[in-house]
């Protein structure tokens, strides 16, 4: 007779006898519990967006960070534990500016990506530590192209042309296998996120305040926020407000 679970979830380098290491799966289930962030390859670039669904007056905004720019070409949105995320994107600026002193070149998307995610493996290999609690989904274009990834709190990454991490992932992907196509184009990227982030937060309309979208292109490859009157004009929020006074 095994013992209980309880025995095998105290360090994360103890498997359960069914192959099980309880404290990845704990760290899975922070994530589950973060907002929702969604992430679109469109012909010609990608996007990452998110709400921050902050519903207090009292707190600033702008201070919550969930968007990082690692470099000048790649980026990452963050859902779980946004500490960890910190930890993490620190890490990536480090070996993104290594590369372009050693090399003097970008990084590629790839390899940055498998860096970040053997540094989480790490994690889950020695007593001590604990799994970092956060996915990312992280975006840059290369000489490749545009490539998207999505790492979990074990190390595992998977190439994505749409995809989201966070408590409501499993909504905005059912919502991505029905209306999105590769050739997509960048606006019509944009409504696509928006949609699926009002639909898995239940809200009627977009909180622009706290709403956040990120992009990039294969002609620019600068990684950057699109300005909210930008915003404003794609997901036709404007013509709302006119017609609302």
């Amino acid at each position: 007779m095994y013992p209980p679970s309880s025995a095998y979830d105290r360090a994360t380098t103890v498997f359960s006898p069914d192959g099980r290491l309880f404290q990845v799966e704990y760290a899975k289930k922070a994530v589950e519990k973060g907002t929702t962030a969604v992430g679109l390859v469109f012909n010609g670039g990608g996007l990452l967006a998110t709400d921050k669904l902050i519903r207090s007056k009292l707190v600033n905004v702008k201070s919550i960070e969930k968007i990082f720019v690692i470099d000048e070409h790649i980026g990452a949105v963050a859902s779980g534990l946004v500490a960890d995320a910190r930890k993490l994107i620190d890490h990536a600026r480090i070996e993104a500016q290594r590369e372009r002193v050693i090399y003097g070149e970008p990084i590629p998307v790839e390899a940055l990506t498998r860096d970040i995610c053997d540094l989480k493996q790490s994690y889950t290999q020695y007593g001590g530590v604990r799994p970092f609690g956060v996915s990312l989904l992280i975006l840059g274009v290369d000489s490749t192209g545009t490539r998207m990834f999505e790492t979990d709190p074990s190390g595992a990454f998977s190439e994505v042309y749409a995809s989201a991490i966070g408590q409501g992932k499993r909504e905005a992907e059912e919502i991505f296998e029905e209306k999105y196509k590769r050739e997509i184009s960048f606006e019509e990227a944009v409504k696509l996120a928006v949609k699926a982030l009002n639909e898995v937060n239940k809200n009627p309309k977009p909180n622009l305040e706290t709403l956040e979208v990120y992009y990039i292109t294969e002609k620019d490859r600068k990684f950057q926020e699109l300005p909210k009157d930008k915003l404003i004009k794609i997901i036709g929020e404007a013509k709302g407000r006119r017609r609302s006074k």
